[in-house]
């Protein structure tokens, strides 16, 4: 269907030089005197004829040149620009053409039709009723009538949109523009206008698309590109406002506005990709305070200020600062509770800081919306796997030390514990019993904890020392079963042997 359809669009773009080729036959009209002029004029009428549209240009070209009184080279010409889609170039050699010969009326309906294309709309009138006090033929009587009928269709649906647009009715107004586009397809005013009201409706995509259009259709069009930028800074596209202002600073290079907002943008861009370059380079602390930057430089624009904070969480949450990140992540959140990425840092977060539920909860709101992602999916099952762990045995919570302590914390803390809990601090009997059990625990934790394959599986949500959680009945099981005599003499503040000893008054 597509096919059929470009297929038609382009037999359409013929029409005009058919047309013309045919009056051309049967016109019994002298175009000069000058044998080279009507040997251009000869050759490009067969080149046209064949299609060749540049090569027949190219004589149009010098027939003008040659003979620049000569009406009938630049219809010519004017016919092959139409063919090749160049209505503004044909445009002023239909004006030639009617200027050197007024009764022309096929130049003049042409004319006229580029006007109403144009949008303009009073200049289009004039020449339809010039073609009608022309002793036009049949066709072009109809035809001039039909769009003399339009034109005052169009000026009368005009005034009624600027009264809606002036009444603030965005929505009626912009209907009114698209029924007035359809004839005056290249009105960059209309176009600008409808775009006006697209923003004013919150349609940004739609007010970009028309304002990309005026500025093809109109070729030093600033306003436009600078309307556009500021339209995709505002929806948080830094890379693509920065884009279009240099296009209007390319037009303008003194632009006073232009300048203005290219400094800002540029400005902001250089933050948000330094600040996205540390963080791809793991300097978290870094980053949070290029995205500081971010929010000071632009405060105005909530996207920016919402998306720095969703970076800054994300840092905070790979930097460990788990506090700090759940606070920011839940600023965010209120905006934006189903953003996905925000969720996976806070519930990692939440992992850091011991609160198992919770993100648990938060993984379980991210699969809802992202059920394809993976790490959704593997985050939601080891938090679920430390939730289950935690019920158990916690090695840190043993300690009391953090889950991203230091191995020297760690150390400094066991050899706390363990000299509080030696049993031989104990004389009660139930006393030592209790004070056994807590030092074999201690030393457990101590052992899972400094070693580092031991700790990573701990941190997975796996009990390195469970029999459960061995396969094969390795070491696991041996180190999880040990009493209390497999530690005496164990040195908790030294490596090799240690007879270890309380003196009690």
């Amino acid at each position: 269907m597509g096919s059929l359809r470009f297929n038609y669009k382009k037999r359409l773009s013929y029409i005009p030089f058919v047309l013309v080729l045919l009056d051309l036959q049967h016109e019994g009209v002298q175009c000069g005197k000058n044998g080279e002029v009507e040997n251009h004029l000869e050759l490009g009428k067969k080149l046209l004829a064949a299609g060749q549209l540049a090569d027949a240009l190219s004589h149009f070209h010098a027939a003008v040149d040659e003979d620049p009184k000569n009406y009938m080279a630049y219809y010519r010409r004017a016919t092959v620009y139409l063919a090749m889609g160049k209505s503004k170039s044909a445009l002023p050699d239909l004006s030639s053409v009617v200027e050197l010969k007024p009764d022309f009326t096929s130049a003049r309906l042409q004319r006229g039709n580029l006007l109403l294309k144009q949008g303009k709309l009073d200049e289009a009138e004039e020449d339809f009723k010039k073609v009608l006090k022309s002793s036009p033929s049949a066709k072009e009587e109809t035809d001039a009538k039909t769009q003399l009928i339009k034109c005052d269709e169009m000026q009368r649906l005009l005034v009624q949109t600027h009264r809606e647009f002036n009444n603030e009715d965005y929505r009626t107004a912009a209907a009114q523009l698209d029924a007035l586009l359809e004839t005056c397809v290249w009105d960059v005013a209309l176009r600008e206008l409808r775009a006006e009201c697209y923003i004013q409706l919150g349609e940004l995509g739609k007010a970009i698309s028309d304002l990309k259009a005026a500025t093809k259709l109109k070729n030093d069009n600033t306003a436009a590109f600078y309307k556009i930028s500021t339209i995709y800074y505002k929806l948080g596209d830094h890379e693509m406002s920065l884009n279009e202002i240099r296009e209007c600073l390319k037009l303008d290079p003194d632009h006073k506005q232009c300048f203005s907002h290219y400094k800002q943008v540029k400005k902001l861009n250089k933050q948000i990709m330094s600040a996205e370059e540390l963080i791809g380079e793991e300097k978290y602390t870094d980053a949070i305070s290029k995205y500081e930057s971010v929010m000071k430089t632009e405060p105005n624009v909530p996207y920016y200020t919402m998306q720095a904070k969703e970076r800054v969480c994300h840092c905070l949450s790979k930097n460990q600062q788990a506090h700090e990140a759940i606070e920011t992540c839940t600023e965010v959140l209120k905006s934006d509770p189903h953003n996905v990425n925000v969720l996976k840092d806070r519930a990692e977060a939440y992992l850091l800081d011991e609160q198992y539920h919770e993100a648990v909860r938060d993984y379980e709101t991210a699969q809802e919306h992202s059920e394809s992602d993976p790490q959704v999916k593997e985050g939601l099952e080891r938090a679920q796997r430390l939730l289950k762990q935690s019920q158990k045995r916690d090695y840190y919570k043993i300690l009391g030390v953090k889950r991203n302590a230091q191995k020297k914390e760690i150390i400094k803390a066991y050899r706390k514990q363990a000299q509080q809990w030696h049993p031989d601090n104990f004389q009660d009997e139930e006393e030592k019993k209790k004070a056994e059990q807590k030092f074999i625990d201690i030393a457990s934790a101590k052992e899972v904890l400094t070693d580092p394959e031991m700790r990573r599986k701990f941190d997975e949500g796996q009990d390195p020392l469970d029999p459960e959680n061995q396969q094969g009945g390795d070491n696991g099981g041996h180190h999880f079963h040990r009493g209390w005599n497999s530690w005496q003499g164990f040195n908790p503040f030294g490596s090799g042997s240690f007879n270890f000893k309380f003196q009690h008054n």
